[in-house]
């Protein structure tokens, strides 16, 4: 088990997500016998560069056949083994789509199934090299848990989690190295319950992903600015989603969720499709990527054209206030 730490924190940012992933499954392996890898052409972006060296055996490499890596893996599932399969996002989510909706959602096989470098992290390379429909694809299917780490500890956290949840788990990673820490002390993660980040608002934004840590800037300079104060809340599981969490939230002013994801069918339609069942319920209000493919450009460079940035979600509260509000 990886000590929860401020150096270990700072080290897991720095290295990034992928890298974290690799970190905590070789770790796992070190503890559980019956940890196996099954990649497609990705040991090393999956940062599993030291498990093979170390468990050669441990680790299998299907080269680029993704639908294969899910039916070894399935297999090895079936036989008592912890099996972590992983691949980029567009191949692991919807090249596999298939024989995750057979093997995972229909027959139950347990894998760990980690989708790498999703959202819009290779926009340079167009949207067939983006992942926004992967949260919506696999929260669709029966019995798969869906979980977005914020930053590089709670990737370590939700791998550990993720191997000792009971069914199979879709983590979504992001790409970045120098991740900018949301959590600079251990805390409590359990897949399915949202962590409080800043309570006692009258309007929450709920996010996952990179978008927390910009939920978070956005909120702090609100509060400093406004009289209406914002609560933050890292909902790092969007199945199951934590409907106690959202329970609690009912009376709020507004509802305002975040992803680097499209907003048909990811974080923010759970949240809405939650509420649209209660007499009682807050406006919601969801930000991503709209219904449509953007042209090629940097992450960076997306991200502000659909104001997925402290100071876009700061400027989205404004207009909430306006319209929600009066």
């Amino acid at each position: 088990m990886p000590e929860y730490i401020k150096k270990n924190f700072r080290r897991w940012s720095i290295m990034g997500e992928r890298p974290s992933f690799g970190f905590a499954v070789s770790e796992l392996a070190k503890e559980d016998d019956s940890v196996m890898v099954v990649a497609a052409d990705v040991v090393n972006s999956a940062g599993l560069d030291r498990m093979r060296n170390e468990m050669p055996e441990r680790v299998i490499n299907t080269g680029i056949a993704e639908q294969n890596m899910m039916g070894i893996a399935t297999g090895l599932a079936s036989e008592g083994y912890t099996v972590f399969t992983t691949s980029f996002a567009p191949f692991q989510a919807m090249r596999c789509l298939e024989q995750i909706r057979v093997n995972q959602g229909y027959m139950g096989q347990k894998l760990i199934m980690a989708g790498l470098a999703s959202g819009v992290a290779y926009g340079e390379l167009g949207f067939t090299h983006c992942c926004i429909e992967d949260v919506a694809l696999l929260r669709s299917i029966p019995n798969i848990a869906v979980v977005v780490p914020a930053d590089c500890t709670e990737t370590v956290k939700l791998t550990f989690a993720a191997a000792a949840y009971d069914g199979p788990v879709y983590i979504r990673l992001m790409d970045k190295t120098n991740v900018p820490m949301v959590y600079n002390e251990d805390y409590e993660l359990q897949i399915g319950r949202a962590v409080p980040l800043l309570e006692g608002g009258e309007l929450a934004l709920i996010a996952n992903g990179p978008m927390v840590y910009q939920a978070l800037q956005a909120a702090k300079r609100w509060n400093e600015e406004n009289g209406i104060k914002a609560s933050v809340y890292d909902m790092h599981t969007v199945k199951p989603l934590d409907s106690e969490l959202l329970d609690r939230l009912k009376d709020m002013k507004a509802v305002i969720t975040v992803e680097e994801h499209s907003i048909v069918g990811g974080l923010g339609s759970a949240v809405a499709e939650y509420y649209a069942n209660l007499r009682n319920r807050p406006p919601v209000v969801r930000m991503g990527i709209p219904d449509e493919y953007c042209h090629g450009a940097s992450h960076e460079f997306i991200l502000k054209k659909y104001g997925l940035t402290a100071d876009g979600i700061y400027d989205r509260m404004k207009e909430i206030i306006k319209e929600e509000i009066g």
